[in-house]
């Protein structure tokens, strides 16, 4: 069984351990699965090519430390809920011995098709019951998934197949979002016009929407599966071989395929999931990101599942078909754990309270946030409405790349603090640098974030580019890992995350955290969101203009509440951070997952309205026009 951490003493303990001795005590978090070969060496590393290698030459399968390791106890204990979009659809309940089954035939069918050890598959789907199936049938035969959020384009999507010269697609026919139909395979028959890599395309009937099926080429997954053997034989793998490829979302330049091995990141999701959530055997645990995130990746499938946990799977979106639904399925299935984002708590504020009416919460016992800092705003709500009071809130700092949680409360263990991520998991080492390099030690100190030891999550490289991962992550800052974020260490040596370094606007001199902007704007009662962004200021060098959204405009209309926000954060920040401009807008520029386009907002107020890049993971491309028409001048 993976370890718990079960008190403030523990953690501390735990911690020192794990910093005094990575080795040891990544060893005996190790010691805690199926290993068909023991590791000859626990760790070889340098940061300088960089080269990170862990439980080196260790063999296993995780699928065998999913289903094998957790069968005699737990066969027919659910593994995953699946909850579908439309409410009166049933729902399905599978156990560890039904997924198994339906992930071993499905793996025969794999096996079928031609994939083999090394294989890259690519998997463009809703959130449905076979999207988790195929991801851990391509690690039982050795094969390397590749998630691609079915929200992306169909040219993001040729971009990502391309990169990994996948042979096979794994999609549906359509997609039910909220009160919308999604043309999936259309997309991927339009990206695989220039993929000469792809031999096959299995879809999954879920609509019964009319589609083309390309001869030769497209074969329906129920067809496949047809008449094979639910018994499969795992493949035996290598600690440091690639488990899966999960691309960042290209907001800047090409996007990058993160490369996630096999035995590291194994026991890393494990251990970050059973002591952040403090998950106990029986316990619900909902997790509402989608799989083509690495939220999705490393806490509803790879994490609780090591865990042996009963994790929810959800198709459809929080306010359909009303703002109460993800109340309504914590009631229904008694959820103990649920992790979310703050874009959708400060979304479902706006809604209020009368949705949380006749919805009985009391089986919660963790609250967590993922994707981005929490404002004091929404963490009180979230504290308050939905968890009335009793329920700890674990504001996660992690990344695709950091592979699991890596600044975060324990909950109930760590003493939370609005807006602090608060302390690393054992085992993660943080420092922060000034912009020379320099180690800034002690409190109440604020710079770049940046690791000094590797810990088993970490990425190992950028797909096919291992000199882009060097630049990226290594260079700037010798012998270190550089998140890219911007940090702050209190007076109690909790951490606040400023957001990215390029997102830490300089004014006069001044380094200001965009998040810690925004929390202020937030404040105001009248503000349901806002983004700030630096602009060109020919006397500061950065100005900084708002982009805010509001729940109703005050009597003094928009210039009252321009003139309420500016005041409302020179009285909690300082005037060194009051906004110069302050445009109120409809709705703020996001992707289908929630993240706002910050470089779309920095064109806008910086007057540069050329190339915007990709826009077509946008909810709504029309809003950015709307948003110029009014920007301030």
């Amino acid at each position: 069984m993976v370890r718990k951490i079960t008190s403030l003493g523990g953690y501390i303990h735990e911690y020192q351990k794990s910093v005094e001795n990575p080795k040891a005590f990544w060893e005996q978090q190790a010691e805690d699965f199926y290993w068909r070969k023991k590791w000859d060496n626990a760790l070889e590393w340098n940061f300088e090519e960089p080269s990170v290698n862990w439980f080196v030459n260790g063999k296993l399968n995780i699928t065998e430390n999913i289903f094998e390791r957790n069968m005699f106890l737990r066969k027919n204990q659910t593994a995953i809920i699946w909850e579908p979009n439309k409410p009166d659809e049933e729902s399905i309940t599978l156990t560890y011995e039904e997924l198994f089954r339906k992930v071993n035939q499905f793996a025969n069918a794999l096996i079928k098709i031609g994939i083999e050890k090394g294989d890259r598959v690519i998997i463009y789907m809703p959130m449905i019951p076979e999207l988790a199936i195929a991801m851990l049938a391509c690690a039982r035969i050795g094969a390397i998934h590749s998630i691609v959020f079915a929200g992306f384009s169909a040219n993001s999507l040729e971009e990502r197949i391309n990169d990994t010269q996948a042979k096979l697609v794994i999609t549906s026919d359509e997609a039910f979002r909220g009160n919308k139909i999604i043309q999936i395979k259309n997309i991927v028959d339009e990206a695989l016009v220039d993929c000469p890599c792809v031999k096959n395309v299995v879809v999954v009937k879920r609509t019964s929407g009319k589609i083309n099926m390309k001869d030769g080429r497209d074969v329906w997954w129920h067809d496949v599966i047809k008449g094979l053997s639910e018994e499969n034989e795992s493949v035996e793998m290598d600690s440091e071989d690639t488990l899966f490829i999960l691309y960042t979302s290209g907001s800047t330049g090409k996007p990058k395929g993160i490369v996630h091995s096999i035995g590291g990141y194994m026991v890393y999701s494990a251990y970050t999931f059973k002591n952040v959530f403090q998950y106990s055997d029986n316990d619900v645990f909902f997790c509402t990101a989608d799989i083509g995130w690495i939220t999705g990746h490393s806490y509803i499938i790879y994490g609780p599942l090591l865990c042996g946990a009963k994790t929810l799977m959800f198709e459809g979106i929080p306010t359909y078909p009303d703002a109460g639904r993800l109340w309504e399925i914590v009631d229904k299935y008694k959820v103990n754990q649920i992790y979310t984002a703050p874009t959708a708590i400060r979304s479902l504020i706006t809604y209020g309270e009368s949705y949380l009416e006749n919805k009985d919460l009391s089986s919660l016992k963790v609250l967590g946030t993922v994707g981005e800092p929490i404002n004091e705003e929404a963490w009180h709500w979230y504290h308050d409405h939905i968890g009335k009071g009793n329920c700890p809130i674990v504001d996660t700092w992690w990344q695709t790349e950091t592979g699991g949680i890596s600044i975060s409360s324990l909950a109930g263990i760590i003493p939370t603090k609005p807006s602090f991520a608060t302390l690393p998991l054992p085992g993660f080492q943080p420092v922060i640098l000034d912009n020379n390099g320099n180690e800034l030690s002690g409190r109440n100190v604020e710079g770049n974030l940046c690791v000094k030891f590797p810990w088993p999550g970490m990425l190992r490289t950028i797909y096919g580019d291992h000199k882009r991962c060097k630049e990226t992550y290594f260079s700037k800052f010798k012998a270190y890992y550089f998140t890219g974020d911007g940090v702050k260490r209190d007076e109690d040596g909790y951490y606040r995350l400023l957001g990215r370094v390029d997102d830490v606007i300089i004014v006069s001199g001044h380094n200001l955290g965009t998040a810690e902007i925004e929390n202020a704007i937030n404040e105001h009662p009248l503000v349901h969101e806002s983004a700030v962004v630096g602009y060109s200021h020919e006397i500061k060098g950065q100005g900084i203009y708002a982009f805010v959204v509001c729940s109703e405009l005050s009597t003094g209309g928009e210039e009252g509440i321009r003139k309420s926000v500016i005041k409302g954060v020179t009285k909690i920040i300082g005037p060194i951070a009051k906004p110069d401009k302050v445009q109120i807008v409809k709705e703020l520029p996001k992707t289908r997952s929630g993240k706002i386009m910050r470089r779309i907002l920095r064109k806008i107020a910086d007057d540069d309205f050329t190339n915007f890049g990709d826009t077509s993971t946008l909810l709504d491309p029309e809003l950015v026009e709307i948003i110029i028409k009014g920007r301030v001048k």
